[in-house]
């Protein structure tokens, strides 16, 4: 979220790059508000709590990134470019805010919901849903690949949709944990082969499966 000149607006900013460092229960009021150069008594102005503020970070961050997702989702090329094209601008988006900070963010609502998950529930019901939307755009991508033929037809259900939320998810909270980015250059291949019957199996697939 880039910076504005309005105090509430400052706020909002400044808890999403300090959730995004450090986490939700790391931070408080106190120092949202220094880094925002905005009173604590304008804070309760504009926000009841640090979860209230929360949820607006959330839906804030979401709404600007569903705008991001639904550009590389569509479009007149084959859906799995399309896909592929989301998953390149996930990866790159890392990789820049690697070259700014010199370290490994992740995703702000993956963050969130590894540490909320038993907790907050106001804001476990946002990032819900903001992870409920990210499927469905994955699904509409996967059906219309079913129907241009870049995508299996068995896969293009929401279960799969699901699992490539999850793979990328996945993947990108291991690299915040290994601080490094380079296990992500994989993350197009093996997202591909959730989608694609006619994609190779590597030699440890085959082992699972028990091919010879």
């Amino acid at each position: 979220m880039g910076r504005t000149s309005t105090a509430r607006d400052r706020l909002l900013d400044s808890a999403c790059e300090l959730m995004n460092i450090r986490g939700y229960a790391a931070i408080g009021v106190a120092e949202i508000c220094a880094r925002a150069d905005v009173r604590k008594g304008s804070f309760y102005h504009f926000f009841e709590s640090k979860q209230a503020l929360t949820v607006e970070v959330v839906d804030t961050h979401w709404q600007a990134q569903r705008v991001a997702w639904h550009e590389r989702l569509t479009g007149p090329e084959p859906a799995l470019e399309r896909l592929q094209r989301l998953i390149a601008w996930l990866v790159e988006t890392q990789r820049e805010g690697w070259q700014v900070s010199g370290r490994v963010d992740g995703c702000l609502l993956g963050n969130l919901a590894a540490e909320l998950s038993d907790q907050e529930a106001v804001v476990q019901q946002r990032l819900t849903t903001a992870f409920d939307e990210q499927t469905e755009l994955v699904h509409t991508a996967l059906t219309d690949g079913a129907q241009d033929g870049s995508v299996a037809p068995a896969y293009a259900d929401w279960a799969t949709a699901r699992a490539v939320v999850a793979h990328v998810e996945g993947a990108v909270l291991l690299a915040k944990l290994a601080g490094d980015l380079r296990s992500l250059d994989d993350l197009w291949p093996h997202v591909r082969r959730l989608v694609r019957l006619d994609s190779p199996p590597d030699e440890a697939s085959r082992q699972r499966e028990g091919v010879s």
